[in-house]
């Protein structure tokens, strides 16, 4: 897990303005469903870590009286505090840092969530244990983290498109040690000390209206995508782009709906 390219800050400061656009497009039904989940009254004070650009966050301030956002990309924070400030939302704080070290003290949140983010910890456990600390007792988690890439089509015709570009990257096989095997998830919610865990799983549908679209969704917004632009160069990216540009309009059917899954992993923190 230590050697994912994407635990580090670079590509998610490098797609910060794209993701902000895009990137709830994908994420956003999931955070709604999150949202749902925790059951948040209007005098709560949640946490967000591996916030990104709020696409949990925003929605969040809406129905709650404060929001902490917490990313190691401080682009992804600012454009968050952006959209803040243009939906006239003035009870969201950032604050640039590590997940698996939480700069807050014990005890004082309501809800904490990390949407699509602890999954990429290199120590999931620290993840696990810092957001459990932090919360009031009582107080409730929601982590997700995306299914296998095979029960996604959306995911699979993504790979599909990197693998004819390039065919050294091809679609992750199932990683039954990390967050997409359920008892995994479940299990490292529990050893970090949250009691009646459950793991849900969650299905969104997205639709692009032609193969151009989705190239440029992807192109704004993937970080995987920016990192093989920086690493191969511009002549050969122009090469491997036009190559999955052919391959999405041969295999992608304008309107066609492409669902994506994720898992939910929900935890409450023990009343002393």
């Amino acid at each position: 897990m230590s050697g994912n390219p994407l635990a580090a800050a670079e590509p998610w400061d490098l797609v910060a303005d794209g993701y902000a656009e895009f990137g709830p497009s994908i994420m956003a039904p999931f955070s709604a469903h999150a949202l749902e989940l925790a059951g948040l009254s209007a005098d709560s004070h949640v946490v967000d870590v591996a916030a990104g650009p709020g696409t949990l966050s925003l929605p969040a301030a809406e129905r709650v009286a404060r929001v902490t956002a917490i990313d190691f990309s401080e682009p992804m924070l600012q454009r968050l505090a952006e959209d803040a400030r243009a939906a006239g939302l003035t009870n969201i704080e950032v604050s640039v840092g590590d997940g698996q070290a939480l700069p807050f003290d014990d005890d004082q949140f309501d809800a904490g969530f990390s949407m699509f983010g602890l999954m990429f910890f290199p120590d999931r456990a620290k993840g696990f244990a810092e957001l459990f600390r932090v919360l009031r007792p009582g107080a409730i988690a929601v982590v997700s983290s995306w299914a296998p890439v095979a029960e996604s089509p959306l995911m699979r015709l993504m790979f599909g498109a990197f693998a004819a570009a390039d065919p050294s990257i091809q679609e992750p096989r199932p990683n039954f040690l990390n967050l997409e095997n359920p008892e995994v998830f479940a299990t490292e919610m529990q050893t970090a000390g949250f009691a009646g865990v459950s793991i849900q799983r969650h299905t969104s549908a997205l639709v692009f209206a032609s193969s151009d679209e989705m190239w440029e969704t992807m192109m704004r917004s993937s970080a995987p995508l920016v990192l093989m632009r920086r690493t191969v160069g511009e002549q050969v990216w122009a090469e491997r782009a036009e190559i999955m540009r052919t391959y999405l309009a041969e295999n992608y059917r304008p309107n066609m709906p492409l669902s994506t899954t994720a898992f939910l992993g929900i935890g409450h923190k023990p009343n002393r």
